[in-house]
């Protein structure tokens, strides 16, 4: 491996799973989002150009690549990772993938350090309000790790490298740089850990996907306000369709109706009663 790259030395394979591990979705003509585990990542594009946002669970390359070849045809490269955050389930395989496919890597400027070997994320809360999931992320990662020159900072007009007619939106409190993608031509969301759309800190609702549109994974966010902002700019665009980095894609009225909800009973649907990273 090359020296230059490596994972944090907390960096391991989680055992949690899903019903929907291994499965994938057209969402759209060009957005098929595939679950690894318990996190989604989205291939956007067709076979003359896509691109990968996030990249899934430790120790997942290998289903990665084996997904894309199988959408895309033998040997099929991206021509980005793109991220929405680098914790651990989102920059899982990053390494070996960018490895195998020679490729650049973008996210937000706040995000670099946090992929560069400079920063740590904030440890996971296992106090704070939930499920059996919240109780297990003291074992999740939150070391930095190194990307060297591969990782790139998103541009500064909030256009998405190789994804003609998206746009990156700064969605943070889950991660200070979080971001969610937007395409206005059909409003397309990918909104990362900004919401989801299953209860994440629940061991059960996780394992059998049941669809509920909440905030944030709550052992991992630590602005709560920001947090709550970053919802209501993303109801604000009235998404036709939403892909979050937990959970089944999400569409129309069902989509537009908890969203808004959610936007506007943030505090009580979504906000926990407790834990550590409340103030």
């Amino acid at each position: 491996m090359n020296e230059e790259l490596n994972y944090g030395d907390d960096y391991k394979y989680i055992p949690v799973t899903s019903i929907l591990s291994g499965v994938g979705q057209q969402v759209t003509n060009d957005i098929y989002c595939y679950t690894i585990q318990v996190v989604n990542l989205c291939f956007v594009g067709n076979k003359d150009g896509w691109s990968l946002i996030d990249a899934g669970m430790p120790r997942s390359a290998v289903k990665i690549i084996e997904e894309a070849e199988s959408q895309f045809g033998p040997n099929a490269r991206p021509e980005a990772i793109i991220l929405t955050h680098g914790h651990f389930d989102h920059v899982g395989a990053i390494i070996e993938l960018v490895e195998h496919w020679n490729v650049p890597v973008y996210a937000h400027e706040m995000e670099i350090p946090y992929l560069t070997g400079q920063k740590s994320y904030a440890e996971p809360d296992p106090s704070v309000e939930g499920g059996l999931v919240a109780r297990m992320s003291p074992y999740f990662p939150n070391e930095p790790i190194q990307l060297g020159t591969h990782v790139k900072p998103l541009p500064d007009d909030r256009s998405v490298p190789t994804l003609d007619g998206w746009k990156w939106i700064h969605t943070p409190g889950h991660a200070p740089g979080h971001v969610s993608f937007f395409r206005e031509e059909d409003r397309a969301l990918i909104a990362g850990d900004a919401f989801v759309t299953v209860r994440q800190d629940s061991l059960f609702k996780v394992l059998v996907q049941d669809p509920e549109i909440t905030g944030p994974p709550r052992y991992f966010t630590t602005d709560w306000d920001l947090a709550r902002e970053s919802v209501n700019k993303l109801a604000c665009l009235n998404p036709s369709v939403a892909v979050t980095g937990h959970g089944i894609p999400i569409r129309g009225k069902e989509l537009n109706y908890n969203l808004e909800k959610l936007a506007k009973n943030f505090d009580n649907m979504a906000r926990p009663d407790y834990g550590k990273y409340l103030n």
